[in-house]
């Protein structure tokens, strides 16, 4: 695979994941972004034994989008302390299946969330004993699909659960497309959800960094705003 760099120094490594790649390696046999930058840059920099690279966050298999990974242990640290201290800004696209009224009006949801480890599933639900899920949006553009009307919105997390923005929307009746999980079920694997931003400040010169790349495939080329391909499904 051909991998999409959009900056490398010497602490840090910024790509596009691809939907249908694993941010690590897992129990399914299936490329992960960890070993794939692991063999670039060993190959790159003709580096003998094992290559040190830290993962920092994870997309899901079918999600694509921005990621950064950590090149030396202090980087990966000090990216850490960014994720937990909530320094980290990640947007997203995301296409759910709707009519959502198009606004200039930030919306915001606010929920609990309690991951179901044995159905790998978020659960809604109503204790401050679960983890408090928060995440803003707008509702950008529409689209009619295959006789449906889509919606596109712009995703700012707040907070970072485990399938927050797939369980938020679905609790609001704005399932995302292709969601087998939380929506109706569909053929194939494609999933209208895309990390599209990324900021945070460089581990060693503090340095305010913003990287975006678009999604223009797919089903998000159905949307002018990001390129509208014609029919293609």
């Amino acid at each position: 695979m051909k991998l999409n760099i959009l900056f490398e120094d010497n602490h840090i490594i910024v790509t596009v994941k691809p939907p249908g790649i694993l941010s690590q390696a897992g129990p399914l046999d299936i490329d992960d972004m960890l070993t794939l930058l692991k063999e670039y840059i060993k190959e790159k920099y003709d580096k003998p034994g094992n290559v040190y690279l830290g993962l920092i966050h994870r997309l899901d298999l079918n999600v694509g989008g921005v990621m950064v990974f950590a090149k030396t242990s202090k980087a990966a640290k000090r990216l850490n302390e960014q994720m937990r201290n909530h320094v980290f800004s990640k947007q997203y696209f995301g296409i759910v299946i709707g009519d959502m009224s198009i606004d200039q009006h930030i919306q915001v949801l606010e929920n609990y969330i309690r991951k179901d480890k044995l159905n790998k599933l978020a659960l809604i639900t109503k204790s401050s004993r679960d983890q408090f899920a928060k995440l803003t949006y707008q509702a950008i553009e529409k689209a009619t699909i295959n006789n449906q009307v889509m919606t596109l919105i712009d995703i700012q997390l707040e907070t970072g659960r485990f399938h927050q923005i797939r369980a938020q929307f679905s609790h609001i009746g704005y399932p995302l497309y292709g969601d087998n999980k939380y929506g109706p079920k569909t053929r194939g694997y494609e999933i209208g959800l895309y990390s599209y931003q990324l900021s945070f400040n460089h581990p060693v010169t503090q340095e305010l960094l913003t990287f975006i790349h678009y999604p223009t495939e797919g089903i998000f080329s159905y949307f002018k705003l990001l390129g509208n391909k014609g029919d293609k499904l």
